[in-house]
């Protein structure tokens, strides 16, 4: 049965494969489970609610991935979207949560409109290869920048925005504690993945984490929230508890339209869709391109059932309530891992779905234990970049322009955005416009009028 609704041998992957690389997945994506909730819980909306909604909705988008494409990539609430949903538009905008999730949800339904049509699939055809390659290499250094931040490996500084973690102080016994299990957790992966051990990023996670419990029960690691840094150790195993979830699930539809300024709506829904497209797209591109799904043109089989699951994953999770549902650049992590088709994403979101009632256990999972995978899975996505020719100018420029604005803009869309314009206007203006398709055109006005109106 698996066989034949997944086509395993067809892709050269087995059910032990596509297991570890599902688990993988869920491993380097449970962080949202505890960052969603936080964000989102400023707005007023029950944290417990939330955490369900959004296990929920990554349950429901990454089986529609799965079903629909037969795809290993996962979904989740978009981080950078969530903190727009809260902090922008309630927050800063006054609009009522439950009116933000109304704007998340008209987007969704424009989303799943779009995507049964061939303009999305037109957009992700018209992007040339070379930028194609660029994303997936913005991505890496994107995810594996996350890693870095996550471990506290990075840190701001006022003198110079970021710089290294110090490893001294008063904070020592936490944050300089994980950052230094982090780099360990960096090595034990390297060498496990070195030695060509089966699931080598997964082990990684839970050596780190057990090295972590170790530190914590012998006094080395010392739990500090103000820091950031939370106990290893779990405070409980299962809770059934979902009474909360009735707060937020449903509430979309009891928005109150009295006295909304719906221009200001529109330009809000459109927000979430624009950044929902190219941040979707910008995960499609670098994914696909690191497990070699793009086809010798650079496109994308059975793109159109990925859009659409990514659509509706979108709407479900407004109706759960949740902010955008998007498709995860951590995908990478399981397909390094050598998941290749959808039963990858049906592990993952099998395990969003269990999450609901262990979340006790998967929530203790620090955030300095997941950060290897993610460094390492940014180093697998820098092999893209030898598909860039470097001798092109009019096509390395724009390919490095799009890396670059990633990870210091901590954007997928903004890195394509730039991308986009400066290929459009570089072979324009030096008469290597035959290269540029009508869509890439119509692309760099949207892109231009986006950083002049939004």
């Amino acid at each position: 049965m698996l066989e034949k609704l997944f086509k395993l041998k067809e892709n050269k992957t087995n059910v032990k494969t596509e297991i570890i690389a599902g688990v993988t997945t869920f491993m380097t994506m449970a962080y949202i489970l505890a960052v969603n909730p936080s964000i989102l819980s400023a707005t007023g909306m029950d944290a417990n609610a939330i955490l369900i909604a959004t296990a929920l909705a990554s349950f429901v988008g990454t089986l529609c991935m799965a079903l629909f494409s037969n795809y290993p990539f996962a979904l989740a609430p978009g981080m950078g979207l969530n903190a727009y949903f809260a902090y922008t538009v309630v927050l800063g905008m006054g609009y009522s949560w439950q009116l933000a999730l109304l704007a998340v949800f008209a987007e969704g339904i424009i989303f799943i409109i779009l995507s049964l049509t061939n303009v999305r699939e037109a957009i992700f055809n018209a992007i040339p290869m070379t930028l194609k390659s660029a994303v997936g290499v913005g991505i890496g250094l994107f995810v594996a920048f996350i890693g870095l931040q996550d471990a506290k490996l990075i840190v701001k500084s006022d003198a110079t925005l970021i710089t290294y973690q110090t490893f001294k102080g008063d904070t020592f016994s936490s944050v300089g504690v994980g950052a230094i299990l982090a780099l360990i957790g960096v090595m034990i992966t390297a060498i496990l993945l070195v030695k060509k051990v089966k699931g080598g990023i997964l082990l990684g996670i839970f050596a780190t984490w057990i090295l972590g419990i170790i530190a914590e029960l012998c006094g080395i690691y010392v739990p500090n929230a103000d820091a950031g840094m939370y106990s290893t150790i779990p405070g409980g195993i299962i809770s059934f508890d979902l009474s909360s979830f009735g707060s937020t699930f449903g509430q979309v539809f009891k928005a109150d339209l009295a006295g909304i300024d719906w221009i200001n709506f529109i330009v809000v829904m459109f927000a979430f869709l624009f950044v929902d497209i190219f941040d979707t797209l910008g995960t499609l591109i670098g994914v696909s391109s690191k497990a070699d799904f793009l086809d010798k043109d650079g496109k994308l089989p059975r793109i159109k059932g990925a859009l659409l699951a990514d659509a509706v994953a979108t709407t479900a999770g407004a109706i759960f309530g949740t902010s955008t549902t998007t498709t995860y650049v951590e995908s990478a992590s399981g397909v390094t891992a050598g998941g290749r088709t959808g039963l990858t994403g049906v592990v993952t979101g099998l395990l969003f779905l269990l999450s609901m009632f262990f979340s006790p256990l998967f929530l203790a999972i620090p955030s300095f234990a997941i950060a290897p995978a993610l460094i390492i899975v940014g180093f697998y996505m820098m092999g893209a970049v030898v598909k860039i020719n470097f001798d092109d100018m009019s096509e390395a420029i724009p390919a490095f322009l799009t890396i670059l604005f990633m990870p210091l803009a901590y954007s997928i869309s903004e890195g394509i955005a730039v991308g986009v314009i400066s290929y459009t206007l570089i072979n324009l203006i030096c008469g290597k416009y035959k290269k540029l398709t009508p869509l890439m055109y119509i692309l760099t006005v949207l892109f231009i009028c986006k950083y002049i109106f939004l």
